[in-house]
């Protein structure tokens, strides 16, 4: 799958600090300590309808983070995948009476085309469903020939191959510390199929769905027969295949802790024994516009492309979502658009003189507020100080502005 450009990123001199990120398994602010290679999974977009504002804000607080990993001398290695198969995405091409694999073509270089504009820097394997089958079916077929498996033939088709969680030790709800009726209705609520008759535990995922009349199919090889992975194992393939496990941090947004990570991690340590998946959970907090969470089922998604195409320049966007902690929830008005149009201003503003006070503290700031978990409100309330004082009381520094300016772009983004 191709990504997209990976942005330059300026040296910046000055002192580093340790990160600590918030971890929803465990409910606390951990020190994230990866070795000299940081490996990072992030779920990404069933290709229809992205990318909103609630897409893209998951995608910033990756994006963050990568940054401030890079910028403590760490390499970093991110795996996204993209969902170019899956039941939502073939509802939408029916509905539209388009072929689904146009529109998942179509709606991918959207995304990527936004993701450019916004400056995130492009995950280090970009991969689809489609053309990752191989390595899912083989997760599937390794997953039967442990005996872990059960399928299932009723009136909905088959044989569906089904994960035994019964014989995984590992619980499911333990990255959100939810309880079985919660799980249940999750599952329910979020492509799970916990009412269907048959399964040994209603909360079993689907690992291999058997190809119905009329949908695409793929051959899953010996065992499995013409059919599609289900939605759980393609994350699982491709973070054991690509990642190992454990691995650093598992990113996503809120409403993927379960049942799509939980089940998941259920998965992986079922296939290699590791009884932890990923170090860390970080998750995007759920944004909101016209009192009710954004969402493609109410239809209230305000979308990153129409905002391009109406002349807002990406840089006001990017500084509208940083200017959210990403564990709040928050609700996008327009003017919110306004406020950031005229805080990029005012920091251009700043940065056109010729001299200014000194920068080092300024960018101290920014990385102290980063590797805090990531609170960039903090390290842009940094910048509007900066600003305000090189507007208000001047300075000596000739080299400041530049300084600054560096920091900006190679920490938060900002290329101005």
């Amino acid at each position: 799958m191709i990504s997209w450009p990976t942005p330059f990123l300026p040296a910046v001199p000055g002192e580093r600090f340790q990160i600590e990120l918030y971890d929803l398994r465990t409910d606390s602010l951990r020190p994230l300590r990866p070795g000299p290679t940081a490996r990072t999974y992030a779920c990404g977009v069933t290709p229809y309808d992205s990318t909103h504002l609630g897409h893209a804000a998951t995608y910033l607080a990756g994006d963050l983070l990568h940054r401030a990993l890079l910028d403590n001398g760490h390499e970093v290695v991110s795996v996204q995948n993209i969902t170019d198969i899956d039941d939502p995405l073939l509802e939408r091409a029916h509905r539209d009476g388009v072929d689904w694999k146009d529109l998942a073509a179509d709606s991918i270089a959207l995304f990527r085309d936004d993701m450019t504009a916004l400056a995130v820097l492009p995950p280090t394997h970009y991969l689809g469903v489609v053309e990752s089958m191989d390595t899912i079916t083989s997760a599937v077929r390794a997953l039967v020939a442990k005996g872990m498996t059960y399928t299932l033939t009723d009136e909905r088709g088959g044989p569906d191959v089904y994960l035994d969680l019964g014989q995984v030790d590992a619980a499911p709800g333990d990255i959100g510390r939810l309880d079985r009726d919660t799980m249940l209705a999750l599952s329910a609520e979020r492509g799970g199929d916990p009412d269907r008759a048959g399964k040994r535990d209603p909360l079993d995922p689907m690992l291999w769905l058997a190809a119905r009349p009329g949908e695409p199919s793929w051959d899953g090889g010996d065992g499995l027969g013409q059919g599609r992975p289900g939605w759980h194992i393609e994350c699982t393939a491709l973070a054991v295949d690509l990642l190992d496990v454990p691995f650093d941090v598992q990113l996503g947004g809120y409403d993927l802790v379960f049942p799509h990570h939980g089940m998941s991690a259920a998965q992986a340590t079922a296939l290699t024994g590791a009884a932890t998946y990923a170090e860390h959970y970080v998750y995007q907090a759920l944004v909101a516009y016209q009192g009710e969470k954004m969402s493609k089922s109410r239809g209230n998604l305000v979308f990153v492309s129409r905002l391009r195409e109406a002349g807002v320049e990406p840089m006001v966007i990017r500084t509208l979502l940083l200017g959210q902690h990403y564990r709040r929830e928050w609700e996008y008005t327009d003017e919110m658009l306004q406020v950031a149009t005229a805080r990029l201003t005012r920091w251009r503003e700043a940065l056109s003189v010729n001299t200014a006070p000194a920068g080092e503290e300024t960018v101290t700031a920014i990385r102290a507020a980063l590797a805090r978990d990531l609170d960039s409100p903090a390290a842009l309330a940094a910048l509007d100080e900066w600003a305000t004082r090189t507007l208000t009381e001047g300075g000596d520094d000739n080299e400041a502005p530049g300084l600054v300016s560096r920091a900006m772009d190679a920490l938060l983004g900002l290329r101005l």
